[in-house]
């Protein structure tokens, strides 16, 4: 299949407007037929019919009965899109094992296989197609798949691993074509038992020779007893396993006597500590973010610069403190390490906690609230932009043209894109915060809504409708000026975690 191209431009060659298409986080399926320049040559009428056969029967039922959508299909193969990872890869199973039964009786070189590439990915929909490196990753792993075999991304399978009864083959971090960082790799065994059978011809070899060795050992020390005069191996039974001591005053107590040093048992050690649980006088202090308290106010919340931010309406803002840094990797591993959060973060110590789901982020927060005994929580949207604008009203709080310093983003200055700032590493806002625009996104409480008609008008959460999703704000070191204004405002899957999605914490008087 040819290269998926990368976003579509506008109308006039012109690039599309910020929010003018939707973008969403997708299971992609990308299909190819093997060696299918060849069938054609041998039988072009024939191999059409088929491979139209194969769509209309299998391969268009499979997707709709997993809940999917055929965005294309494209002579020699498919793309598919999916809400969850999970069905994509049953659908590309049941495709393939289908593939196995039609193929059975027809010459090797006759049969039509696929190829297919699954993968996990941020996309540009449009009602015809689909756009962006989720598709490209997609299509770059179909590529390296071999036929009739399905490989995913391990964006993939850290979603499926603990939900899909079958095997995985790790094929390790793969280099593709146009994509940055290199893709981590998985072939999927549909037989769980097949993980045992890819093993590699060097373990089987290492187990081998290790059997061997324990015979050789056993069989040496067989020998070295069956060697021994019958006086000496009597002796050597007789005697005690150890000398008794020279003295009594010597001797160690009978062992019932002894207080033997409690042990935790393996299960109990490794088990997280109950969230009731009491930190030990010896524990590290606990280190909470430092906070900005903000005053109460009324302002303009919105601007007619994107149709999620309409209508602007007035928000009335009680007193509250935010954190005047987002949440970082150190304060994160804090919480990782009292096994109050799901996993350990990546980093320096004073950069910005990143790869953070919305579920994520309320794991920390109660984790801090419980410790500190204070009731901490993720800020509501409006607190969050009254807090960005630091009472301002222009484009970005320090005014209405992009200046280089203040923020961190792909075209904000000169600290490169690679990897977020520590934080503070720009001017504070008039509120004293810092990286209230650029550096990470942040997740806030709020469930995501196209729009703000219907949103609440105290300052309060919006957490009523669909809360599959929820709001960020921000933008990230990785995105460009517009989103960096206070007013931007985005969604994403609640329960996902994505590369530069952060947070900060607020807290109620």
């Amino acid at each position: 299949m040819g290269e998926i191209r990368n976003f579509r431009s506008g109308n006039q060659g012109e690039p599309p407007q910020h929010g003018a298409m939707p973008r969403r986080l997708a299971a992609i399926i990308v299909g190819d037929i093997a060696s299918y320049s060849r069938l054609m040559q041998a039988d072009e009428e024939g191999t059409h019919a088929r491979v139209k056969r194969i769509e209309r029967d299998l391969i268009m039922p499979s997707i709709v009965e997993h809940h999917g959508s055929l965005v294309k299909t494209t002579g020699d193969g498919f793309i598919a899109i999916f809400d969850s990872p999970v069905e994509a890869v049953r659908c590309s199973i049941v495709i393939q094992q289908n593939l196995v039964g039609r193929n059975a009786s027809l010459p090797k070189d006759s049969r039509i296989e696929y190829r297919i590439g699954v993968n996990l990915g941020d996309v540009i929909v449009e009602p015809d197609d689909i756009y962006g490196d989720g598709v490209n990753i997609a299509s770059r792993i179909e590529g390296i798949a071999e036929p009739g075999q399905v490989y995913i991304s391990g964006a993939i399978y850290e979603q499926i691993k603990h939900k899909v009864v079958c095997g995985y083959e790790s094929l390790g971090d793969r280099k593709v074509k146009n994509i940055t960082d290199p893709v981590r790799i998985y072939r999927v065994l549909p037989d769980a038992d097949a993980v045992g059978r890819t093993r590699g011809r060097r373990e089987t070899v290492l187990i081998f020779l290790l059997s061997i060795t324990v015979l050789v050992i056993a069989a040496g020390a067989l020998w070295y007893l069956l060697a021994q005069p019958p006086g000496r191996v009597d002796e050597q039974a007789a005697a005690p396993a150890v000398a008794p001591a020279p003295t009594p005053s010597r001797q160690p107590p009978p062992r019932e006597a002894a207080t033997p040093t409690p042990q935790p048992s393996p299960s109990l050690a490794s088990a997280p500590p109950s969230p009731a649980s009491t930190p030990s006088p010896s524990a590290t202090p606990l280190r909470e973010p430092e906070m900005i308290a903000i005053r109460g106010g009324s302002f303009t919340m919105g601007s007619n610069d994107d149709p999620t931010e309409r209508p602007v309406h007035q928000v009335t803002i009680k007193p509250f403190s935010i954190g005047k840094y987002p949440v970082t990797v150190q304060e994160w591993n804090e919480c990782a390490a009292a096994k109050a959060c799901s996993f350990t973060a990546v980093g320096k110590d004073d950069a910005p906690v990143s790869n953070v789901s919305w579920t994520d982020a309320r794991q920390y927060v109660a984790y801090l609230s419980q410790a500190a005994k204070k009731p901490y929580r993720l800020p509501s949207e409006a607190e969050w932009e009254y807090a960005a604008r630091g009472g301002t009203q222009s484009k970005y709080w320090w005014g209405d043209k992009l200046q280089p310093g203040m923020a961190g983003c792909k075209d904000c200055g000169d600290l490169g894109t690679e990897q977020p700032a520590k934080v503070g590493s720009f001017k504070p806002n008039p509120f004293g915060l810092y990286d209230m625009g650029g550096a990470i996104d942040q997740w806030v409480e709020d469930c995501w809504h196209r729009n703000y008609q219907g949103a609440p008008g105290d300052g309060s959460a919006w957490t009523g409708g669909d809360c599959s999703s929820h709001v960020l704000r921000s933008g990230s070191w990785k995105n460009d000026s517009r989103y960096v204004r206070p007013s931007n405002r985005d969604g994403y899957d609640t329960d996902v975690r994505y590369p530069t999605h952060g947070f900060r914490v607020a807290l109620s008087p």
